[in-house]
């Protein structure tokens, strides 16, 4: 490998190995009487990749699985660069597993391997709710304000009828309209008794 991978900003020491996996959701569908499938593209699963390597002496051990856990503990994305993948579209990745080996028949070496899985960029700093827009909130608060000014000026007009129930003054206007049906019906029964059946 030309390019030795860095984790953020910090140099995998000693890598032996490096696997990369990339795969794409394929739905087969049945085409009845013809030769073969067709197949559907969901797109591509997030890309997994495997480090693994040595380290040799008490202290640079012991920095080793210092640095790797802090990154594991921390959960964040970080970037990774190495020439395995390159022409991927692979920005950032979360370690997903750790496996740290010790064998007594080389006391002063650690294996390692860490599993990385793709991860979406990270949150841009300052909180979902920064760059939006507030003309229109300053506009809703404008608006609000000549509402409850246009209340206030009714207000100073005098006293506002209350109109809940607009039936009210109505009722009268139907008891003569209930008057007059009634003597048409009236009328109705003496021109039949005239003409008969």
């Amino acid at each position: 490998m030309s390019l030795i991978p860095m984790l953020g900003n910090w140099e995998l020491p000693r890598v032996t190995r490096l696997e990369i996996l990339e795969k794409r959701d394929l739905v087969e569908l049945d085409i009845p009487g013809r030769t073969g499938n067709l197949f559907q593209d969901m797109n591509r699963q997030p890309a997994r990749i495997v480090v693994e390597g040595s380290v040799f002496g008490e202290g640079p051990g012991q920095e080793f699985l210092t640095s790797v856990r802090e990154k594991y503990a921390d959960g964040a994305p970080l970037t990774f660069v190495s020439d395995i993948a390159t022409g991927t579209e692979m920005q950032y990745v979360l370690v997903q597993q750790l496996h740290i080996q010790a064998a007594a028949s080389h006391p002063d070496q650690i294996d390692y391997r860490i599993w990385l899985v793709e991860s979406a960029p990270p949150p841009p700093p300052g909180g979902v709710l920064e760059g939006i827009d507030t003309k229109l909130l300053d506009n809703a608060a404008g608006m609000l304000d000549s509402a409850l000014g246009a209340l206030d000026a009714l207000g100073a007009l005098g006293s506002i009828p209350d109109l809940s129930d607009p039936t009210v003054p109505l009722g009268g206007a139907l008891n003569d309209v209930k008057g007059a049906s009634d003597q048409l019906g009236q009328l109705g029964s003496t021109l039949k008794g005239l003409f008969g059946d």
